[in-house]
């Protein structure tokens, strides 16, 4: 029998990259939650996407170009789950005193982490939390 260890994957990391309805609404959106820009990409002048990070966390943004339709639904049913250290209770006031409404305010959850829960422009839920006791 195979040794489990060299038989799984033995990932370090998930970078996720979301479509989005405009990517500049969602470096504003990103920006004002703590995110940095760590590089965009441009075509003829026009931004088309970028890559940012926060501490050790990165997410990828893309423009939707429309090819698989205008004004489709994005991010239902998936859920970007950030882990950081600090405060949670400081972070969610430095989101809302920057303009972003939490969808659900700061809580102690069943599993040991305190967290609330923001909206993208686009649709995409965020739940920023400290890590598990």
């Amino acid at each position: 029998m195979a040794d489990s260890q060299s038989t799984t994957l033995q990932g370090r990391s998930v970078m996720p990259s979301l479509t989005v309805d405009n990517v500049q609404d969602s470096l504003d959106f990103f920006g004002k939650l703590g995110f940095e820009v760590e590089d965009r990409w441009e075509k003829d002048g026009v931004l088309m996407g970028a890559m940012l990070k926060a501490g050790h966390a990165r997410l990828g943004l893309s423009q939707d170009d429309g090819q698989k339709g205008r004004g489709r639904v994005k991010g239902l049913g998936i859920r970007l789950y950030v882990e950081a250290d600090g405060d949670i209770d400081q972070a969610a006031a430095r989101a809302r005193a920057a303009g972003i409404t939490l969808t659900k305010e700061p809580h102690d959850t069943e599993w040991g982490s305190r967290s609330f829960d923001v909206t993208e422009p686009t649709g995409f839920v965020l739940t920023i939390a400290s890590p598990s006791r």
